[in-house]
């Protein structure tokens, strides 16, 4: 049996950051003792990481043995390697991300494109950075605003759609031209890719004009994290739109149930977000809210 030794390093991060927290918190003198005799309370994830180093051949015998209950069972809800709630996650990696950001919404020096990128590859095993295949936006960091939903095909309308049909339709298609030239060949691919869209300002990118050929075709349906460092809420959308215009201070705008999920759908209709390309060559990564399951795999969404 396979063992995935980066899933259970990726849960021992997870756990550490967490119990750095609540030692702080709720036992300070016990971190003061710690900081006293020299031990920083985040390095007890390197022992843990060592354990899990020495300890691999060992589990993938014994896991492969008839008699391997017992650690399957200390592999899931009992041990201290179970699973966390969505809200905790998201409650930490809100405090890492607003540990990183500046207060003011001004674009990301690249050591802080970096932390961040490490964060999501611990949390989610997700590869995702602010430039991939020599390309990158002009801004990672700025405000979204809430589009509108997209036509999928020719005389599509908004009563069709599924969800969030109040927000509207676009009399006109997105830069990239309708999703399907007809509704019979509307696949369930396409209408995913038209709920999770982003709309990027690729019509500023000093070199648009230059290289459009090839810029059109590689942004389309390109995979975008899309990150609210206020709540941590992580979604996998596509890019199916260009804008907004400058003058409207805003660097990206979202659909519907993008900007529903990032719970940034009140009288503003927009908020500050962290936009990463997602580097998914193989299409593994699923479209929608990027969730963490540490019992069944790094990487899971719910749509």
């Amino acid at each position: 049996m396979y063992l995935d030794t980066a899933s259970l390093r990726n849960r021992l991060k997870l756990k550490s950051f967490q119990s750095q927290n609540l030692l702080a918190d709720h036992h300070p003198h016990v971190a003061g003792l710690l900081k006293s005799a020299g031990i920083q309370i985040g390095s007890l994830s390197q022992h843990a990481a060592k354990l899990l180093a020495s300890g691999a051949v060992f589990a993938t015998v014994t896991l492969s043995s008839p008699q391997s209950a017992p650690i399957k069972a200390a592999l899931t809800g009992s041990s201290p390697l179970a699973i966390y709630s969505v809200m905790d996650i998201q409650k930490q990696l809100s405090a890492q991300l607003q540990d990183i950001l500046s207060p003011e919404i001004v674009n990301l020096k690249i050591e802080q494109e970096k932390r961040i990128s490490q964060i999501l590859h611990d949390y989610f095993g997700l590869h995702a950075s602010a430039g991939l295949e020599g390309n990158r936006l002009n801004d990672t960091y700025g405000y979204i605003g809430c589009e509108q939903h997209l036509p999928r095909f020719p005389g599509d309308t908004v009563s069709q759609h599924d969800a969030v049909q109040s927000a509207g339709i676009t009399p006109g298609r997105g830069a990239w031209s309708y999703f399907a030239w007809n509704k019979a060949d509307l696949t369930p691919d396409l209408i995913t890719k038209e709920k999770y869209y982003v709309a990027v300002q690729t019509l500023y990118l000093p070199d648009w004009s230059a290289r459009l050929a090839y810029l059109r075709d590689w942004y389309k349906f390109r995979k975008m994290a899309v990150i609210n460092p206020q709540n941590g809420k992580v979604i996998i959308a596509v890019v199916a739109d260009s804008g907004p215009s400058w003058w409207t201070g805003k660097k990206f705008g979202g659909s519907p149930e993008v900007m529903d999920y990032l719970q940034l759908q009140d009288g503003r209709q927009k908020g500050a977000v962290v936009v990463f390309f997602v580097d998914d060559p193989q299409d593994q990564v699923p479209l929608g809210p990027l969730e963490y399951n540490l019992e069944n795999q790094p990487l899971l969404s719910q749509s």
